[in-house]
């Protein structure tokens, strides 16, 4: 997890420009704290703050989003007990790819060792006209540890008239427990081949959001209280919500939801980790405002 000297980002073999980003959080006596990080531009972590007991960080990324060609690579590490809280600065913006281009990717891994805690609740991901996109996420879990993560997808800048202009967002999670597979999901979305529209599809909605936590310290309480709350969701002016929470085959909750803009998504996520965060680990919801 330590820098090389003198690495700066590079070009993959398929000529994508490549940017790291790797941070390790340990456990102090005061807190948690980041003990070792690198980045190579145009991503860094832009700001460290101290939760009371966990650490936040909010990643920056200088550019004007992800172009094509572009490919983001991040690996976070929390120790054992160590809790971090991960967020970033503003929409991840998904910009346009030539035909003969591959388009462009973000590749995550979080790594948790014994009793470690990660909360990954990012800004919405934005996905602009003719954008191919690809999102990939692997979570390593140990005895006793905790993975938070959200998504909210947006079909692209619709005051432009760019809903589901999009070539093609492909999505992959793999979630493991003590080196055994317990979730898989694959998502591909291909607007001009695929119906969209159709009922049991999308239907009338266009942004689509997903929350998990994967834990062997879950019980079927959470996601009983993860469906009360959201039953009570007030009404978002014009913009109707659709929503389900499961149980995962394993140590897992999957809260899934459908609007027809984002900001509601994103209240009725933080609504359902608010309410997993103070049962599953006796802590407030976070309010931040960046």
């Amino acid at each position: 997890m330590l820098p090389v000297p003198g690495i700066t980002a590079a070009s993959s073999e398929k000529g994508q420009r490549v940017s790291q980003l790797r941070a390790v959080f340990e456990k102090r006596e005061r807190g948690s704290m980041i003990t070792s990080k690198y980045h190579t531009a145009p991503i860094k972590i832009a700001k460290a703050f101290p939760l009371g007991g966990p650490i936040g960080v909010i990643v920056m990324d200088v550019s004007p989003g992800l172009l094509a060609g572009d490919r983001y690579e991040l690996q976070w590490k929390a120790g054992e007990g160590a809790h971090a809280y991960i967020t970033n600065q503003s929409f991840t913006k998904i910009h346009p790819a030539h035909e003969d281009c591959g388009g462009s990717a973000m590749i995550q891994s979080f790594e948790l060792e014994a009793g470690a805690i990660v909360e990954s609740m990012p800004e919405p991901t934005m996905l602009y006209r003719d954008a191919v996109f690809t999102m990939k996420t692997d979570v390593h879990l140990a005895e006793g540890s905790v993975w938070m993560g959200a998504e909210v997808l947006c079909p692209g800048r619709a005051l432009r008239g760019e809903l589901f202009a999009y070539r093609s967002y492909r999505s992959k999670l793999n979630v493991y427990y003590k080196e055994e597979l317990i979730y898989a999901q694959h998502q591909m979305i291909e607007p001009m081949r695929q119906r969209l529209t159709a009922r049991g599809c999308f239907a009338e909605m266009t942004h689509t959001g997903v929350f998990y936590v994967f834990s062997d310290r879950l019980q079927s309480v959470h996601a009983e209280a993860v469906r009360a709350v959201l039953s009570e969701l007030p009404p978002f002016e014009e913009h109707p919500i659709e929503w389900g929470v499961s149980v995962t085959y394993k140590h897992g909750i999957a809260v899934m939801a459908a609007s027809t803009a984002a900001w509601p998504l994103q209240e009725a996520l933080s609504i359902a980790w608010g309410t997993v965060r103070e049962l599953l680990l006796g802590m407030p919801p976070i309010a931040l405002r960046k």
